[in-house]
């Protein structure tokens, strides 16, 4: 028997009986659903990660005051150390690895225009700041570093904070207000969206000023030195350096205050971090899929088999009228695996439509992106047909074994 003569049986065993043909590969369907579902979520979230990560810049760590615990007590953040100026310079001097180093002030205010307001986030940063996050504007120019000496009244604003307060209008050259202070925008920032792991918090609602305006105009905070500020971030010129320098910062921190080091009073982190969460994350969503799309696709083997032994019972005697006129057994054999190869690679290619659905459905609901990979469809299909050999090789077997005398006496 040629190929195609092969096939053509097969079709018309499959269309003879359509709706337990259908039945029969909904195992397989489901199994490749999932997978390929699987793959695409996972595959959509790394891209995503990859994206932020670029977004928020590369190898990013954040340092600040933390809480310590001791003896069932624990103090606030940051409430016997505070993190300066000073110490943003003595970890750019001290520690090479370190590329830019911004210490910011940080807090809330109503950000007023008119007759509009917003409610947005005040950053007093450095030069540094925007080194460190990756950040740049997409109209208008930085500050200048006699605007950040000064502490003039100069800002960037976010996208976010400029739509609520400007609408279409020109945006650069206005002046708002930030608790009565008189502020001039000379800077539109490009778009960030929401923080990582976030769907609350947009990154584009801020208002950035110089340093020294934040600290004596707006925000007001005052610490050892006069120079006390909320956070710094950081960027580390190698990510394979990331967990010594943090180490080192700890280290330097606990030196300058003269803090004990079993008192955690500093807390460093970096992206390394949330990214592991969230690939825990991912990684327990993809391990529940995988239980699912293995057990449907052991189902959906075993199904296929039930089904071709079922089907070899039926024509037995259509075997022996075979065998009569000259069908070898590698033939008969042949028809039935060809048969259950054709069922399992079916139900691959419906469970690549009901993955495509069943991804977009994902992602419109849950919100997790997705990322269609070629490769990935192309498999399941050849691992449907590798499922039809497997499972449909011992009915194929049992129909090319028979005694042709015998199936000729079947009824």
């Amino acid at each position: 028997m040629d190929v195609f003569e092969l096939l053509r049986v097969a079709w018309n065993s499959i269309r003879v009986n359509a709706m337990r043909s259908f039945l029969t590969i909904l195992g397989i369907m489901i199994g490749v659903a999932s997978v390929i579902t699987m793959m695409t979520v996972t595959a959509g979230a790394q891209h995503d990660i990859d994206e932020q990560m670029r977004e928020m810049g590369s190898n990013l760590m954040s340092v600040y005051a933390g809480s310590w615990r001791r003896g069932g007590v624990s103090s606030a953040a940051g409430s016997t150390a505070r993190i300066t100026e000073k110490d943003a310079k003595a970890i750019k001097e001290a520690l090479p690895e370190v590329t830019a180093v911004a210490p910011v002030l940080r807090g809330y205010a109503q950000i007023v225009f008119g007759n509009q307001n917003w409610n947005s986030s005040i950053y007093g940063i450095d030069d540094d700041f925007l080194v460190a996050r990756n950040w740049g504007v997409s109209d208008g120019r930085l500050f200048d570093p006699g605007e950040q000496s000064r502490g003039t009244r100069v800002a960037l604003i976010g996208t976010t904070t400029a739509t609520e307060l400007f609408g279409e209008s020109q945006v650069l050259g206005q002046t708002v207000r930030v608790q009565n202070i008189p502020f001039t925008i000379v800077g539109l920032l490009t778009s960030k969206g929401m923080a990582p792991g976030s769907s609350s918090f947009d990154l584009d609602s801020v208002l950035l000023i110089p340093l020294k305006a934040a600290r004596s105009r707006v925000l007001g905070r005052k610490g050892s030195g006069g120079d006390a500020v909320d956070t710094m971030y950081l960027t580390v010129e190698r990510e394979e350096d990331m967990e010594f320098v943090e180490t080192e910062i700890k280290s330097l921190l606990n030196t300058r205050h003269r803090v004990d080091p079993e008192r955690d009073m500093f807390s460093v982190s970096n992206m390394s971090e949330w990214i592991e969460a969230r690939l825990e994350q991912q990684n327990t969503f993809n391990s529940l899929l995988s239980v699912i799309a293995a057990v449907s696709l052991i189902v959906g083997g075993i199904g296929i088999m039930n089904i071709m032994l079922v089907s070899v019972t039926e024509r037995t005697r259509e075997i022996g009228l075979r065998m009569a006129v000259g069908a070898r057994n590698s033939d008969i054999m042949q028809q039935f695996l060809v048969e259950a190869i054709a069922l399992c690679i079916a139900g691959g290619i419906l469970g690549i439509l009901g993955a495509v659905a069943a991804s977009m459905v994902t992602a419109y609901t849950a919100g997790w992106p997705i990322y269609f990979q070629w490769w990935v469809l192309l498999l399941a299909v050849a691992f449907s047909g590798i499922i039809g050999i497997f499972f449909g090789f011992y009915p194929a077997r049992s129909a090319a074994n028979k005694d042709p005398i015998e199936a000729l006496r079947t009824e």
